[in-house]
C-alpha cells in the first residue's frame, strides 16, 4: 500500500471480499409450486417481516415472478384479516 504525505492511504488495492454467501435459490421453484395461497398465513409469514413489511427480493431470494404472486397472496391475505397490516409483534 502506498501512502500519501498527509497520510491517506490510495485506492488502488483490490477490497478482499468474504465468499462464503450462499447462493440464493427461489423456493418455488425448486419445491415445484405454481400457486401462492393466500389462504394459508402461516406459509406468509415468511415473507413478512416483524412489522408486517413484505420483504424484498434480495432477502427472500425468491424469482420476480414469484414474488409478485407473494406480493398480491399478501396483500388479499391482509383484506380478508388473515395478516395484519401493521404489528408490533407478528414473530
Amino acid at each position: 500500500m502506498q501512502r500519501k504525505s498527509n497520510g491517506m492511504t490510495l485506492v488502488n488495492e483490490p477490497v478482499e471480499r468474504k465468499e462464503t454467501a450462499r447462493k440464493k435459490y427461489c423456493r418455488f421453484k425448486k419445491a415445484g409450486i405454481k400457486y401462492v395461497d393466500y389462504k394459508d398465513p402461516n406459509f406468509l409469514l415468511k415473507f413478512i417481516n416483524e412489522q408486517g413489511k413484505i420483504l424484498p427480493r434480495r432477502l427472500t431470494g425468491n424469482s420476480l415472478k414469484f414474488q409478485r404472486k407473494v406480493s398480491t397472496a399478501v396483500k388479499r391475505a391482509r383484506h380478508l384479516a388473515l395478516l395484519p397490516f401493521v404489528a408490533d409483534g407478528l414473530k
